[in-house]
């Protein structure tokens, strides 16, 4: 198993997290607990090559993210797909994602500037 994580600064981080959900709910296994400020995403579909999945907790002032997939490819795919996502949904908030592999190795970096 690999893993990452990202603290992602917000005023808003229960907000993004249910957005997150009901977005990738569309396609995977997704669900937020507002109670409990706690949910995940599972890329589980069959149909796609990409397998994790991805913990969001919001506490204050920020958007915790854990992932956890099979292999190091799978892993920065994961990354790429869940930190260009939150970024968009961000955008005027100028989010940044940056994930921290397991051990402590730098893993993707994603902001604004990298949008299409």
């Amino acid at each position: 198993m690999t893993s990452s994580t990202a603290r992602v600064s917000t005023d808003r981080p229960a907000r993004y997290a249910k957005q997150m959900a009901d977005h990738f709910g569309r396609k995977i296994t997704a669900h937020w607990d507002e109670g409990t400020g706690q949910g995940a995403l599972i890329f589980d579909n069959p149909e796609r090559p990409v397998r994790g999945e991805v913990s969001l907790v919001a506490g204050e002032g920020v958007l915790l993210m854990h992932l956890e997939s099979e292999t190091e490819e799978q892993c920065a795919t994961l990354e790429k797909v869940v930190a260009i996502h939150l970024v968009r949904f961000g955008r005027k908030d100028e989010l940044a994602v940056r994930w921290r592999r397991a051990g402590g190795e730098e893993g993707s970096a994603w902001g604004v500037e990298d949008l299409d």
